[in-house]
C-alpha cells in the first residue's frame, strides 16, 4: 500500500498541490480535530466511491491510519482504484 507521512501531506497541502484529501472518520470525531478534505466515513467508502477521484492523488486518512489502510484495500479491491495513498499514523501523527 502506498502511503504518505504527515510531513509529505504538509507540503503537498502547503504548495497547493492537486490531490484530494479524504477522512474515513465519522463525523463526531472530524468535529474534534478537522485537518480539511472530504468526510467519507469508513462505512460509506465503498457507496460514495464516486466522490472519490480516480484522476489525481488522493490521500485518504483516519485517527491511526488503519480504517484508512481497509478502505484503501476496499476500494483497491472492489473498484479497482490505482491513486491511493494513506496517511501513515493517520491524524495522530499529522498533529
Amino acid at each position: 500500500m502506498k502511503e504518505v507521512t504527515a510531513l509529505e501531506l504538509k507540503k503537498m497541502q502547503d504548495s497547493q498541490e492537486d490531490f484530494q484529501l479524504i477522512d474515513v472518520r465519522e463525523p463526531w470525531e472530524v468535529e474534534e480535530t478537522n485537518i480539511g478534505g472530504l468526510n467519507i466515513p469508513m462505512g460509506m467508502a465503498v457507496v460514495r466511491a464516486g466522490e472519490i477521484s480516480k484522476d489525481k492523488k488522493v490521500v485518504i486518512h483516519c485517527k491511526s491510519g488503519m480504517r484508512s489502510a481497509s478502505v484503501i484495500q476496499a476500494l483497491e479491491q472492489k473498484l479497482g482504484y490505482t491513486n491511493l495513498y494513506n496517511l501513515k499514523g493517520g491524524i495522530l501523527a499529522y498533529q
